[in-house]
């Protein structure tokens, strides 16, 4: 058996001994420490609350007022069937009242205070559940599945934007708040002037354009269109085209006194054509 089973309780005692003599000491230091409270709440951090002109990536932080908001769905003509993306969706507000209306909506913004800030506005809207809010660039963010694109940024980020926008599905409708995309003109424009709205109270809409430059033939002769964004100019046979423009997919325009209202899916354009002979047009591209 080893010794240190027998010095054991000798080395018991002694700690006994040593415990019993330091007992008053440690009570008297712990004393203060047992009225304090057994549990501390731990600090919140405190609500965020955006500043308007405040920093941002690209952009300072304006809100949209609410009547543009709803003055911008409209213009859009935004249903249930629609997929709404708002770039740069600071509070939340265009894509929670797009949520109101049925609408599938996503919101990019950059700032992850504002995206925490938007999920409780959504919330406490009642469309929680309905919307999403993504912290992401707008120059990285796949915008193909949208059928409605809504956004209040510089008329730089706009360009900046606009070739990834003008290779969108034809049809796709584009809202601005106040700023433009500069020589490719918007095919709708309103400004509210009541509802109280003092500022930033300008629509602007853009409906993507189909891709119809080059030639094509008709029974008529040949379609010769030069597309400048939504309009267009050109000839039918030796015939030339005025009021010519493209909206998503319908293509109009006017030769001879006669006006083709067509529509465009991929190489082939279908329509009507009245005055004249007036009658049905199929056309396809060389």
């Amino acid at each position: 058996m080893s010794a240190r089973y027998f010095v054991r309780p000798l080395v018991l005692l002694l700690a006994l001994a040593v415990s019993a003599q330091s007992v008053p000491v440690f009570a008297q230091a712990a004393a203060p420490a047992a009225q304090k409270p057994q549990t501390q709440k731990a600090t919140q951090k405190p609500t965020y609350e955006p500043q308007v002109g405040q920093e941002g990536k690209d952009v300072v932080w304006v809100p949209t007022p609410q009547a543009l908001v709803d003055k911008m769905l409209d213009m859009a003509k935004v249903t249930p069937q629609d997929f709404l993306m708002d770039l740069g969706s600071g509070d939340g507000r265009t894509v929670i009242t797009a949520a109101k209306r049925g609408v599938r909506a996503v919101g990019i913004e950059y700032n992850p205070d504002m995206v925490e800030l938007s999920n409780r506005n959504a919330a406490a809207a009642g469309v929680g559940d309905k919307v999403k809010f993504m912290k992401a660039d707008l120059f990285e963010t796949d915008l193909s599945q949208a059928t409605v694109i809504t956004m209040f940024l510089l008329p730089t980020i706009n360009m900046k934007l606009r070739p990834a926008i003008l290779n969108l599905k034809p049809g796709t409708r584009i809202v601005s708040n106040t700023f433009t995309m500069e020589d490719w003109q918007a095919d709708e424009t309103a400004t509210i002037t009541d509802s109280g709205c003092t500022s930033w109270c300008t629509s602007l809409l853009w409906i993507v354009p189909a891709k119809v430059e080059g030639s094509w033939h008709l029974p008529q002769g040949d379609l010769k269109l030069t597309q400048q964004f939504q309009m267009l100019t050109g000839s039918l046979g030796s015939t030339p085209i005025s009021e010519g423009k493209v909206r998503g997919r319908e293509v109009t325009f006017t030769a001879g006194g006669v006006k083709y209202t067509g529509n465009v899916d991929g190489n082939t354009m279908t329509g009507s054509a009245t005055g004249g002979n007036g009658s049905s047009w199929t056309a396809t591209r060389k």
